[in-house]
């Protein structure tokens, strides 16, 4: 992989190299995946480019008009613009013009499960201290107005947020009210468990709009393997709450998740068809991750990098399978990955940023009044690692900006900046996940070679872009169906 700067031939052959970064493909050493630094890219012979970038392409050959209309050369260097390279760039980029669009308002750290692989640090249903309070929750509602984006998804979160409601349906009144002059675009979501879900706090989602995320692992004996309760009746009643919130709000309205466990990797069909036979037409194949209490059962429920892209593999083919046979069904992170390789937009997502979406693209206001940049930030400092906190919420957004917490996220925050990323062909479609990079390497910069973070980019990448040059004509319909349907709404694929 390399990233090849503007370069004039010995012998003049009448072009110039415009920036570049190419990788070998792994399933055939022969070809390259050649990238622009906006997001254009092709596929070439080896020998082919080699002579490319040697100065010895014939500008009659077909490569020589595909890397021109890639921006991967520049036919007349005297005359040619690089107008069009910089606005499909600037295009690429426009997130950063909002500021943070995703808020997560943390209501309640208590909750009903003892899930092993919790990554939050839950407390014990009676622990109403910690609660958020509502001085927290009217400064939090102040500094979500202070952020200049149009549009603003607030997410409650917990814990169990059902478990103080009262306080959801107080900051979504306060800010409805505030609203009406503030004329922003807003979106409502509660990310919970559903069970206990009542008819009356259905009821008042459904005036306001509401979405609902929660968290189904697959089958019923992996499910409540995953998310015991004393009852071991944590799946029934997740799909009861599931029923009930799309009898009440659509099922549009209803997302679910799943977290990977060890004993998940054994069984990726049978978690999609459970999704399937549900009704769901997105799933969400989430590895674990070092936070809370997952990080201290790793050694029973975690595993290696290379077994979940050996589980994605297959569950990526059984799910084009189940498209091929008329049922739409895809899966969250890979329809984020393929529009950002298939169209020139980009869709928001705050975990494929770069610079980085933590405190850009997304502020997290925890129960106790404390301010962090992201949903990990905020589960590193439960673990009493408090480094990348940003302030409080009766704070300035200033002083949040120009915290110690921030410098260190935007310090390794520009994937194009960050050793061996530099180089990377995938890093137009990449973030730089510093805090993710921190957890698990101790440094937020991290060893890219080693990192678990571009060893799952890396492989999901190549794993699509293989799929899609040697599937079928209905696969790439459906890959690209996926990719079309990618949105602008912003979130972090979390779930009580």
């Amino acid at each position: 992989m390399k990233f090849a700067a503007r370069h004039t031939f010995v012998g003049n052959p009448g072009y110039r190299l415009l920036p570049l970064r190419f990788r070998r493909l792994p399933w055939d050493q022969s070809r390259v995946l050649v990238t622009s630094m906006s997001g254009d890219w092709l596929i070439a012979q080896r020998n082919d480019f080699e002579r490319a970038v040697t100065g010895q392409l014939d500008p009659r050959e077909p490569l020589f008009a595909d890397m021109e209309s890639r921006f991967l050369i520049s036919a007349d260097p005297e005359r040619a613009t690089l107008a069009p390279l910089l606005s499909q760039y600037r295009t690429r980029k426009d997130y950063l013009a909002e500021g943070p669009r995703l808020h997560i308002f943390v209501v309640s750290l208590r909750c009903h499960h003892t899930c092993a692989y919790c990554q939050v640090s839950r407390q014990a249903l009676g622990q109403t201290a910690f609660d958020m309070s509502e001085s927290t929750a009217r400064h939090a509602m102040d500094r979500l107005f202070d952020q200049p984006a149009k549009t603003l998804t607030i997410e409650f979160q917990g814990g169990e947020p059902l478990l103080r409601f009262d306080r959801v349906r107080q900051l979504t009144r306060l800010i409805e009210q505030r609203n009406r002059t503030e004329k922003r675009v807003l979106r409502f979501v509660i990310a919970s468990t559903l069970h206990d879900l009542t008819d009356e706090q259905l009821s008042f989602m459904r005036g306001h709009g509401f979405e609902l995320s929660t968290s189904l692992d697959g089958p019923e004996w992996l499910h409540n393997l995953n998310r015991p309760r004393l009852e071991r009746d944590s799946y029934r009643r997740t799909v009861e709450g599931i029923d009930r919130g799309r009898r009440a709000l659509g099922d549009g309205a209803v997302s679910a998740l799943t977290t990977l466990t060890r004993r998940s990797l054994g069984v990726p069909k049978e978690i999609i068809d459970e999704y399937r036979k549900l009704g769901f037409h997105s799933i969400s194949l989430r590895p674990l991750s070092p936070y809370g209490f997952a990080r201290k059962t790793d050694a029973r429920h975690g595993y290696v990098i290379g077994d979940f892209l050996k589980f994605y593999e297959t569950a990526l083919d059984h799910l084009l399978q189940v498209n091929r046979e008329g049922y739409f069904l895809q899966e969250t992170y890979t329809r984020m990955l393929l529009s950002l390789l298939l169209t020139p937009f980009s869709h928001g997502y705050v975990d494929l940023r770069s610079p980085t979406g933590t405190g850009l693209g997304a502020v997290v206001y925890d129960y106790d009044g404390r301010v962090y940049p992201s949903d990990e930030a905020r589960m590193l400092a439960a673990m009493g690692d408090r480094r990348f906190a940003l302030g409080r919420v009766d704070e300035s957004i200033e002083t949040w900006m120009s915290s110690p917490g921030m410098q260190l996220v935007l310090d390794a925050g520009v994937a194009e900046a960050l050793p061996t990323c530099a180089d990377c062909a995938y890093v137009p479609f990449c973030g730089a996940d510093p805090i993710d990079h921190y957890a698990r390497q101790g440094d937020s910069i991290g060893h890219r070679p080693t990192s678990d973070f571009c060893r799952k980019q890396m492989g999901l990448f190549d794993t699509l872009l293989q799929r899609w040059e040697q599937g079928s004509s209905v696969d790439r319909d459906i890959l690209e169906g996926w990719a079309l349907r990618a949105t602008c709404r912003e979130g972090v694929l979390e779930a009580a």
